[in-house]
């Protein structure tokens, strides 16, 4: 723990009370928060969604407007009152204090070079610098957070740039103005496990090398224990509890903070486990050779994008399979093709022996009564001005299932059977929780009831507690109806619950396929070692990120080098890697790995 008691407070809070305004008079969000903060000190914020955590950062922030309203309380920095001067708070908003949330896709403008964009912040808060000096520091900061190629990157648009990329702009974004506060709104929430733990490794080398003070808000306790120098816990818009990591995990002090203990998942010792389905013999979909790339245009013309790459693998009835990978290894790609959205330049997808890829338009809409997709976005993936009820009919009127009467009555029934009240049915879903609306989602996917539903990080935008409700449910629907659960996921935890059997990405391919026990304790790559090694977690390790963590960014899908794509990142990599690439080979017991460091027997779908 980073010692700063002998340094002057930077921020402190005192009896923050906030609340938000509405038809019912106002309601309680933030009461009675008090806190301290020193330069060069981290301190993380934990609790459960509605706990108030992003109300606390902007406030902080000076970014709050109606409904939201300060009743009580005093934001001190450096000694002044944040509060009693707005024009003062202004002033120092994106200078002194800096604001990076969880959404970086949204926050740069698209049309803008990044950059340029932070040459433009840069000169706003320091008009001074001139426009070479502010490119240069720009470039320095670009490389300081490991964005690789940095002088090319800088002349590069958002669009160009990876959700990891982009995070560490959007950190540039933030510290080039040298803030003396940093406020990390929930920044590794929507990352790969590689990409999240080098911005944490990122944070603190920046901390302590900028002397900058982090209030770091988060949703996941590993997270905010691995990345803190102290935890404060808010639960219904108090703060319950501040300690160090180590005393709040061995000796928590309150029973909410026992309890979001308790209900961490594990990733290798006993602890709160679900069923997990055996596989049958019948698979349901297959997977042979599937490939897809795409055509981009470059400086130098046009290119191809290798986005998949002759993936294999079968999904059984009734099983739950997991897909994993980093940003950019192509989940969503394949998504798109095993969902229908698209269709493979090679191979082919089998939905029950029938090819996904060759069906007609009319056949595939058929189809699709029988497979359906949730997304990951649980505002975006709803029309926000159609009422609950409508939304969930859509797909019955789509395929003429029922009169008006019967869909909305098995629009109701499936209501109560994902957890939402019927009495919502004329609602709009703009007054419902993220939770809520993955629900939501899923009972859209369920209405036609499908055999195979395919999730694609349909629980990444949740907090740990609303995680595990979801669990809970996909686990009860599955007991009743039978489905085929397909769960594209960064989510290493979560996949260790609930799938029988994973898949592991890297750049296109599929480098590993096992059973869940096995891949968790011995996995045949150095890249799937690298992914547990980086999983948050409370427990021992059983694999070290000083040994496995990577570095940077994977190769150019564009201009994939000989050999093995992951041999410029693998720790073990030897000769024969950088000049062939390892088929996807059977270890034994279902088994396979994609790697020269095993011993093979010969090729073969599991």
């Amino acid at each position: 723990m980073l010692d700063t008691a002998s340094e002057t407070t930077l921020l402190s809070v005192r009896g923050l009370s906030v609340v938000a305004d509405g038809p019912d008079g106002p309601r309680q969000i933030l009461e009675g928060i008090g806190f301290d903060l020193k330069p060069r000190q981290i301190l993380s914020v934990i609790g459960e969604s509605g706990s108030g955590k992003t109300v606390l950062a902007r406030t902080l922030a000076s970014w709050i407007a109606a409904p939201l309203r300060v009743t009580a309380g005093q934001v001190l920095f450096k000694g002044r009152d944040l509060l009693a001067d707005r024009a003062y708070a202004r002033g120092l908003a994106g200078r002194e204090i800096a604001y990076v949330g969880g959404n970086p896709a949204g926050a740069l403008d698209p049309t803008m070079t990044v950059g340029a964009q932070l040459v433009e912040k840069l000169r706003a808060v320091r008009p001074d610098i001139s426009a070479s000096d502010a490119k240069a520091k720009a470039i320095r900061l670009l490389q300081a957070v490991r964005i690789p190629a940095a002088e090319r990157r800088f002349h590069e648009y958002p669009f160009q740039y990876s959700g990891g990329m982009m995070q560490r702009a959007m950190i540039v974004d933030a510290l080039i103005s040298d803030p003396a506060l940093l406020i990390a709104d929930n920044i590794t929430q929507p990352l790969d496990v590689t990409v999240a733990a080098q911005i944490l490794k990122l944070m603190r080398e920046l901390n302590s090398e900028f002397s900058t003070a982090i209030l770091f808000i988060c949703s996941s306790l590993p997270v905010a224990c691995d990345a803190s120098d102290e935890v404060m816990v808010l639960n219904k818009g108090r703060v319950v509890e501040r300690q160090t990591p180590d005393r709040l995990t061995a000796a928590p002090q309150h029973a909410y903070t026992s309890a979001l203990i308790a209900e961490l998942p594990t990733l290798w010792q006993e602890g709160p486990q679900r069923r997990r389905p055996a596989a049958t013999e019948k698979p349901i979909m297959s997977v042979r050779g599937v490939s897809k790339a795409y055509e981009t245009r470059g400086k130098s013309g046009k290119a191809l994008v290798q986005a998949v790459r002759h993936v294999d693998f079968d999904v059984f009835a009734g099983d739950n399979f997991g897909i994993v990978g980093e940003s950019g290894c192509g989940k969503s790609s394949l998504m798109r093709l095993l969902t229908g959205l698209e269709r493979p330049d090679g191979g082919q997808i089998l939905f029950q022996g029938e090819d996904v890829g060759a069906a007609s338009a009319r056949r595939l809409r058929e189809l699709r009564r029988e497979f359906q997709l949730v997304l990951q976005d649980p505002y975006g993936s709803l029309p926000p001005q159609s009422p609950i009820g409508a939304i969930l009919e859509e797909p019955l009127k789509i395929h003429r299932i029922g009169n008006r009467a019967e869909r909305r009555d098995r629009a109701r029934a499936v209501m109560s059977e994902v957890g939402l009240h019927p009495g919502l049915y004329e609602s709009l879903p703009t007054g419902l929780s993220a939770g809520q609306r993955q629900r939501l989602n899923v009972a859209r996917a369920m209405i036609l009831e499908p055999s195979l539903l395919i999730m694609d990080e349909t629980l990444s935008a949740l907090d740990q507690t609303e995680q595990g409700k979801l669990l809970d449910l996909f686990e009860r629907l599955q007991a009743q109806h039978g489905f085929t659960y397909i769960f594209i996921s960064h989510d290493l935890t979560m996949v260790r619950q609930v799938c029988s059997r994973i898949a592991v990405m890297y750049l296109g391919e599929a480098v590993e396929v096992a059973p869940n026990d096995r891949l968790f304790f011995d996995p045949g790559h150095p890249y799937t070692r690298a992914l547990l090694s980086a999983a948050p977690t409370l427990e021992l390790r059983r694999y070290r990120p000083e040994d496995c963590l990577l570095e940077g960014e994977p190769p150019s899908p564009i201009d994939l080098p000989p050999g093995c794509a992951f041999a410029s990142r693998c720790p073990q990599a030897f000769d024969r890697c950088r000049s062939q690439n390892p088929a996807l080979l059977s270890r034994g017991g279902q088994a396979l790995a994609a790697c020269f460091l095993n011993p093979t027997n010969e090729a073969t779908h599991v």
